[in-house]
């Protein structure tokens, strides 16, 4: 993963088992599993019906449950996971989640993806009534809302308290009999639900299920709270507004082996590749990916102007998201350390260097000077998406708009600034196309400044 791309806000997972008393390592399968959504903190809170049992740490989820004694500890039949890239709120542990709180209707465990608009304001609330935040993530704030509560029961509860919020959030809550999960009004953040053997998971992506062999049995519609026991699943919507999943769910964030509206996300990247080659074509020797995330634009780049695919970037597997900054005079190495192309391929030839999009460009001009050192002739770089225009405040971790390379450079100057010989977007028209869903809007506001709320 490189660090000029949008980043997403969280991961969340659960799952709820009726003849299990182990579910903390199908948990941290899960999270395994939805890790590409955040890579600064993991935990897993369970309960037997009793007691809650939580660990959270700081780091990746390997990392954070490397001893089998930690998953001894987390003991029960229900149980909620997490992971953690911070958008509001710091990167330290007093904001790693999932977090544990008291509310009228007893103890509950609340984890949360995505970012809330009116976080201030909620915060400012709740202070004045006397709640003491361990934190500054918009999680606290939730539970703090809910602890406040004056309803008779927990889930006329949240209806109330949702119906405050503003912004996108994908949330699962733990009691000590259910398994509670909720999405925006907007479905601006992803979550469905799965079934295995005699339990229910619910997961941030298709992925998740996939790794437990779950069987997917729907997503959790805009404005619904799915509450989910021994009797079964039951639904309650409080409030449904013009749905806007985030488009890039589609474009990066999923991991491309994901489903979400009944479309495969490989295929759609896949798609977008064969329209950005019919919308820019170009004459080359070879198309190339930049790993991980080009991959399938670039096969769909290859297989559309039958320009041979060459996997020539070699990544480096065992460099994180941080390693030690290189000095000024070697400020190169950050990509040399992750990138290595094949020159023996490469030397003399033409190149199409397909990437899924562009936000500061800082990384794109280090790849292409890259590929020209080592002899490439040309490098013609096709972006999968459109320009990145806007900034984001529904849970991902934008630059702001005077980052944003493509906000204030037109297309000719960036192609200048990346030192390409040639370059091209997906246009927005071929973007919705690629993705194919009918009658399910998308949230494009950082393609095209029109936001949903």
């Amino acid at each position: 993963m490189f660090e000029d791309k949008l980043h997403e806000a969280c991961g969340v997972y659960g799952i709820l088992c009726f003849d299990r008393k182990d579910v903390s390592k199908h948990i941290y399968y899960g999270l395994y599993a939805l890790q590409h959504r955040g890579q600064e903190s993991a935990g897993i809170v369970t309960t037997n019906g009793g007691n809650f049992k939580s660990y959270v740490w700081m780091g990746l989820v390997p990392g954070v449950f490397s001893k089998e004694e930690t998953f001894k500890g987390l003991t029960g039949h229900i149980g909620i996971g997490h992971c953690r890239y911070s958008t509001t709120g710091s990167s330290d542990l007093s904001n790693a989640q999932p977090i544990i709180a008291n509310t009228p209707f007893g103890t509950i465990a609340i984890a949360h993806n995505g970012n809330l608009l009116n976080t201030n304001e909620l915060r400012k609330e709740a202070k004045k009534k006397g709640y003491a935040f361990k934190g500054n993530s918009d999680t606290e704030v939730i539970a703090a809302h809910l602890g406040f509560s004056k309803k008779k029961d927990l889930i006329s509860a949240l209806e109330s308290v949702l119906k405050k919020l503003k912004g996108s959030f994908s949330i699962v809550i733990l009691t000590n009999d259910r398994l509670i999960a909720i999405r925006d009004p907007h479905g601006i953040r992803p979550i469905c639900i799965g079934h295995f053997d005699n339990s229910y998971v619910v997961s941030s992506e298709t992925c998740g299920l996939d790794i437990l062999g779950a069987k997917f049995v729907r997503e959790i519609l805009p404005g619904e709270i799915v509450t989910i026991t021994k009797k079964g699943i039951k639904s309650l919507m409080f409030g449904q507004k013009k749905q806007a999943l985030c488009v890039f769910e589609f474009i990066y964030f999923a991991r491309p082996d994901s489903v979400m509206n009944d479309r495969s996300l490989y295929h759609a990247r896949v798609d977008m590749g064969r329209i950005l080659a019919k919308e820019h074509p170009v004459s080359a020797d070879y198309v190339i990916p930049v790993p991980d995330s080009g991959n399938p634009a670039a096969i769909g780049f290859a297989s559309k102007s039958r320009i041979p695919f060459s996997d020539v970037l070699v990544k480096n597997r065992y460099v994180g998201r941080t390693f030690i900054q290189p000095t000024q005079d070697i400020r190169e190495l950050g990509v040399r350390l992750k990138l290595n192309p094949i020159r023996q391929v490469i030397n003399g030839k033409d190149i199409v260097l397909v990437d899924d999009s562009i936000v500061r460009g800082t990384t794109s001009r280090q790849i292409v000077k890259l590929l020209k050192d080592a002899g490439a002739n040309k490098v013609h770089m096709r972006v999968a998406s459109p320009p990145i225009i806007g900034p984001c405040s529904y849970g991902i971790d934008t630059a702001t708009k005077k980052e944003l390379i493509a906000a204030n450079l037109s297309v000719e100057k960036i192609r200048k600034y990346l030192g390409a010989d040639s370059l091209g977007y997906l246009s927005l028209e071929g973007l919705n196309k690629a993705i194919g869903i009918k009658n399910s809007p998308l949230c494009l506001g950082c393609l095209n400044l029109k936001y949903p709320a």
